[in-house]
């Protein structure tokens, strides 16, 4: 049996754009994000997850359900 964790993917949706905050409008990543992406372990990048969901909350991007 193998236990090696997969990966987390990549939120990337291949549209690249920097906003005036420098986060991309496709993926809602910081520049710094981006750039260490590769680097992250599954941890870190589950935390860089959840802090695109609350950015794209907060721009209106996604809707909340209440």
């Amino acid at each position: 049996m193998n236990d090696v964790e997969k990966p987390v993917r990549s939120p990337c949706v291949h549209v690249c754009a920097l906003d005036e905050q420098d986060v991309c409008i496709g993926c809602q990543r910081t520049v710094a994000e981006i750039t260490r992406w590769g680097r992250m372990d599954n941890a870190e990048r589950r935390e860089v997850l959840q802090l695109c969901l609350e950015r794209a909350r907060a721009s209106g991007l996604l809707m909340t359900s209440s």
